[in-house]
């Protein structure tokens, strides 16, 4: 006690004071009160001093290790920050009050490595939100693609998506997005940070308009994901929200599939897809009723979700049978899942996806064509490419392709405006001169030797001067032509979406080996774009196909809870 008060005493002595003394010190000189494991006054410059500093002073008083300090002030504890921002930027103010501990090496350790942890997760989140961010402003405009991949909104059947607005496309597509990052993470037993991204995908989904999200079950899928999360991180504490979101989840399905599920199953082909999906739905509100002391409505939901458990399990004879026609395990256990363990519509289920995907495989060939073909005519003053559809209309009419091209880019692809325009002699010579300057530009900076060299590596000649024209460098010029030529193509469906007129599935397509357009000015975390990018599979059932073991285990342990309860009383 007497070297607290010694230590006191020292510690808080300053210069002598007078009047007006106070006044000639700097504002941002104070006095930290410490306590704990170090009691006193130490003198600090509020913004010079950083909690390294602090955190070094205290440690050398108390003759302890600085990595063993731990100081907290006002309820919170302080972690060293990367930036090593000054005290006064962590709300520390003069007479601040903290509280020093020690903890043995190994804890103090520990915690620091805690907090490293804590903000690299932090910081992968915001790289997760921001790069599907760009992403989706990316492509939900209908610029052409700046980067390596195409993505699109697709319905159940590969055709285009046109739903909602400009911004519903943008908020739906991040959501989609980081929808799909969230269930790889599931995938990986990382339920945690999968939590993390669901809640940011929910976000996203916050800002479509409600008449759009409630025509799709992209949302309810999300709500049950979160839901799970928690079931399986064991966290109890949450079920009075969680029961919020599985009431707004079976809505949400109940408007998407129609009742029973039959506008789902019409638009499956009478497909059983959905049946994992309640299982899982029954499961966890059996769950909740079950911790809130309603036994009968847990056991009534259980009851159910086993029945949907039984349905799901695969025959030893059918499975044998599929993989003795050369599909392997899991490719015949998601078709016999699919169909209801029925082999022969198993078998017409796996043709039907091996022609998907061919006919997917043309469909994304022609697409890259028509995408090399419309870079060749430049964007329109607000970036926009040029119309196909329109200009084989005015090709129809006998116009010269590039020509029509540039008359629909500088009107914005109206159609009525550039037939004005190419229909007025005086207006379609100024525009064929103008075409001619493009031309001539293009062909001053391309070098003959880039051409040859291109050339002898087996690519057409006409295509290669386009490209080179339509390049910065050889090297750009040379990944134009590799995406003219690249058959390689990846799809992401994220999920089915509903309505009575054969409504959306919202699907993202990933067409690789585009090139990065020239003009390109925005920075691109090109590693976690390409990482949320490759997550998109092309399955337009990946969110329905689910191994449902652990479901079937967690229904059995809650009805033999529910009998010993039974048997008690």
């Amino acid at each position: 006690m007497e070297e607290e008060e010694k230590a006191t005493t020292t510690t808080s002595t300053s210069a002598s004071p007078s009047v007006g003394g106070a006044a000639l010190k700097s504002a941002a000189e104070a006095k930290v009160r410490i306590a704990g494991a170090w009691s006193g006054v130490i003198e600090v410059e509020l913004e010079a001093w950083t909690l390294p500093m602090l955190r070094q002073e205290v440690a050398q008083r108390a003759g302890a290790a600085p990595d063993c300090v731990n100081l907290i002030c006002g309820g919170k504890v302080l972690r060293d920050d990367s930036q090593a921002k000054p005290l006064g930027q962590l709300g520390l103010k003069n007479n601040a009050k903290v509280l020093a501990t020690v903890v043995r090496g190994d804890r103090g350790k520990a915690i620091n490595d805690q907090a490293a942890s804590e903000a690299e997760h932090a910081k992968k989140l915001a790289r997760i939100r921001d790069a599907a961010k760009a992403l989706s402003e990316r492509h939900a405009d209908g610029s052409l693609p700046l980067e390596d991949y195409n993505i699109e909104l697709e319905d159940q059947n590969g055709q285009k998506l046109m739903l909602g607005s400009e911004s519903d496309k943008k908020a739906l597509m991040m959501g989609l997005m980081l929808h799909t990052n969230a269930r790889s993470l599931v995938k990986k037993q990382k339920f945690k940070e999968a939590l993390d991204v669901l809640f940011m995908g929910e976000e996203a989904f916050s800002l479509c308009d409600p008449k759009v999200t409630e025509m799709i079950d992209n949302v309810p899928i999300l709500q049950l994901d979160i839901v799970w999360c928690y079931f399986m991180l064991q966290d109890i504490s949450c079920l009075a929200v969680a029961g919020i979101w599985l009431e707004n989840a079976r809505k949400g399905f109940e408007r998407s599939h129609g009742k029973d599920s039959t506008l789902l199953r019409f638009l499956q082909a009478g497909y059983r897809a959905e049946l994992a999906t309640y299982l899982r739905l029954e499961l966890l509100e059996g769950v909740v009723a079950y911790h809130s002391g309603k036994y009968e409505e847990a056991r009534k939901a259980l009851s159910s979700a086993q029945a949907k458990y039984m349905q799901l399990q695969i025959p030893d004879e059918a499975l044998s049978l599929l993989m003795g026609m050369g599909y392997k395990e899991n490719v015949a256990k998601r078709a016999l899942r699919m169909t209801g363990q029925d082999v022969q519509s198993a078998v017409h289920f796996l043709v039907e996806e091996h022609e998907r995907k061919i006919l997917r495989k043309q469909e994304n060939m022609q697409r890259q064509a028509e995408i090399l073909e419309q870079r060749s005519y430049g964007a329109t003053p607000k970036n926009k490419p040029i119309n196909l559809q329109e200009l084989n209309e005015l090709l129809s009419i006998g116009f010269e392709r590039d020509l029509a091209a540039e008359a629909l880019r500088v009107n914005e692809n109206d159609v009525q405006k550039a037939l004005d325009l190419l229909t007025n002699p005086e207006r379609n010579c100024a525009l064929q001169s103008r075409l001619e300057k493009r031309r001539k530009l293009g062909a001053s900076g391309s070098s003959g030797a880039d051409i040859e060299e291109l050339v002898s590596l087996g690519y057409d000649r006409s295509s290669v001067v386009d490209a080179v024209q339509r390049s910065r460098t050889k090297e750009d010029a040379s990944k134009l032509l590799v995406g003219a030529n690249s058959e390689d193509s990846q799809h992401a469906t994220i999920n089915q979406s509903k309505d009575e007129q054969g409504p959306p599935s919202t699907v993202l397509t990933n067409d690789d080996k585009m090139d990065l357009g020239e003009g390109y000015k925005y920075p691109r975390d090109e590693v976690m774009e390409d990482e949320l990018a490759k997550e998109l599979t092309g399955d337009p059932l990946a969110d329905y196909d689910m191994d449902v073991m652990k479901e079937g285990e967690a229904i059995a342990e809650y009805l033999t809870l529910l009998d010993s309860i039974a048997g008690a009383t």
